[in-house]
Formats: structure tokens, C-alpha cells, sequence
């Protein structure tokens, strides 16, 4: 099976996004080693802040909260999912699964041996990273989350999603930088929308962009649902702090925000906010969820 690495002069030159690059190796049976990339800032031996991602953005989502959190003393720890950003892309769709993302980050969190976690995650950030925390329950002390969810597929998805869902497939250009345009209410510049472009110089390599929304569970009968349901088993004795951050504009994710108040007591007593802005927040509102994670983290 094919694998692809975006060309690394694809990445130069990006405003507020100068950091060193990190790489690991996750071995997978069918398609060898895969590198995987991601940020670490701050120092070591400070608590550590895991900022996680989704569809069909990359590490350069968080670039406007990082210097918040690593001034405040903590240390962020931001990968690219598999098949994004700089972390390698396989060309055949059927290599990504919900599952199969949750056991590749699983095993990069193990090999980096990652403790005292605070998981911040949207979109898909959220689908993979509550799976972790769930799964490795020890190696997480508190989780915010906004604009995600953990679907099991025993409610209908939402309309928005549903409409979406069908975009993704039957667009000819699969345009990330215009589709986080799209879901954000701010104004990119041109060098943002060149940015989320960056990861993708032809079709072939947006295999993983194009397959996430069809890895969304919306059936009973979905192949993720099981280890969901596990996961959801562990959420709902959570009682670590969840901090819930989504915002007002997004009609793909909003209504899941509610499951996370009915059933993890963690949410309980926590000073949840609503966010200003559309589906990615971090573009929209990031420096608020920041700084409302700092000051929550602090207290």
C-alpha cells in the first residue's frame, strides 16, 4: 500500500507557526513504519497539555493558543493525525479507520510515555482523543473539549452532519483551506487558507480527509461502536474535571454537547463557557478557550 510524505517546502514560511518539527514511528502490520509528526513546546517537566485535532486541519489549528499555554508554564504536546499535515498520508482509504487512528496514537502516546495529561480536543481531536483517555485512563487528569463528540450511532446524526458528510464525497476539489473557511465565521487570509492547503499538493494525498466523514459512527451497527460504547462505560465515571468549551454557531456538533453534561459526572461544578464563533473555534475563539483552560487549570 502506498504511503506519501508532503514535501517539506509545502510548510515553509507559515505566519505564527515557526516550531520544530518532531517525528516518531508507529509501526502497522499492513503498511510498515508510518512517521508521524508533532509540537512539543514548553518545558519537559511541565504539566502537558495535549492538543489534538480533526478533519481536515493539522496541528496549525492550535498555533494562536500554544503561546498561551507554554507561557503559563505548560508544556503542549500537538500531533498530526495520520494522512495530515506533516505526518505521513497513505493513498488508499480503506488503511483509515476510527479504530485503527485510536491504536496508532495510542501506541505514539505509550512510546513517548505521556503523564499528567490535560486533553484538549476538537472535531475528530475529540472522537480519537476521549477514546485515549478512556482507554489509558491513568496518563489523563482533566479534559476540555469543544465541537465533538463520541457518536455510538443509536441517534440519528444531525442534518448539518448529514449534509456534510455528503459534500465531503461528492465535491470534486476537496479544498481543506476553503472548507475550514467555510466552518469558521473569521476571515482567513490568504496565507491562512495556503496553510491548511500546505499538507495536500494533489487529491492523492487527501485519501485520509476524504475518508474521516465516513468514519463518523451513524448506524448501530458501525464498526467503532463497540470500543465507543466501552469508552462511554468509562466517561460515565469520570470524575475528573471536564471543562465543555463548544460554541455557539455549529449545528454539526452542538447537540452532543449535552450527552457529556447528562452523563460524566466530571462535568459537574466546572465553569463551562460558550464560545464565540462556527465548527473550528480555534480560529474563532482559541484565545479565549485558552486562556479559560489556563485559568481553570490553575484553580
Amino acid at each position: 500500500m502506498k504511503v506519501l510524505r508532503t514535501p517539506d517546502d509545502r510548510f515553509d514560511n507559515l505566519v505564527n507557526y515557526a516550531y520544530t518539527a518532531n517525528y516518531s514511528e508507529i509501526s502497522d502490520s499492513a503498511l510498515g513504519n508510518l512517521r508521524l509528526h508533532y509540537l512539543d513546546v514548553g518545558e519537559r517537566d511541565s504539566p502537558i497539555i495535549l492538543c489534538m485535532h480533526g478533519e481536515p486541519t493539522w496541528s496549525y489549528l492550535y498555533r494562536n493558543m500554544i503561546p498561551i499555554f507554554v507561557d503559563a508554564g505548560f508544556r503542549v504536546i500537538a500531533p498530526d493525525l495520520i494522512g495530515f499535515g506533516k505526518s505521513d498520508k497513505p493513498t488508499d482509504r480503506s488503511a483509515y479507520t476510527h479504530n485503527g487512528h485510536v491504536n496508532w496514537m495510542k501506541d505514539w502516546l505509550e512510546a513517548l510515555d505521556l503523564e499528567r495529561i490535560t486533553l484538549v480536543a476538537q472535531d475528530w481531536g475529540g472522537l480519537i482523543g476521549l477514546r485515549l483517555a478512556a482507554e489509558l485512563p491513568d496518563r489523563f487528569e482533566r479534559i476540555s473539549i469543544s465541537n465533538t463528540g463520541l457518536p455510538t450511532g443509536d441517534k440519528p446524526a444531525t442534518d448539518a452532519f448529514m449534509q456534510w458528510r455528503e459534500y465531503s464525497q461528492s465535491i470534486e476539489d476537496f479544498d481543506a483551506g476553503l472548507i475550514v473557511s467555510q466552518f469558521s465565521a473569521k476571515n482567513f487570509t490568504d496565507s491562512e487558507m495556503e496553510a491548511y492547503r500546505a499538507p495536500f499538493p494533489s487529491e492523492e494525498y487527501k485519501a485520509g480527509a476524504r475518508q474521516f466523514p465516513l468514519l463518523v459512527p451513524i448506524t448501530p451497527d458501525d464498526p467503532a461502536n463497540q470500543s465507543n460504547r466501552h469508552a462511554w462505560e468509562v466517561l460515565s465515571k469520570w470524575e475528573k474535571p471536564m471543562l465543555l468549551c463548544y460554541s455557539d454557531g455549529d449545528p454539526v456538533t452542538g447537540p452532543w454537547r449535552e450527552q457529556f453534561v447528562e452523563k460524566v459526572p466530571g462535568t459537574r461544578g466546572q465553569p463551562h463557557i460558550t464560545l464565540h464563533g462556527g465548527h473550528f473555534i480555534q480560529e474563532d475563539d482559541g484565545v479565549r478557550w485558552a486562556n479559560t483552560v489556563v485559568e481553570w487549570m490553575r484553580n
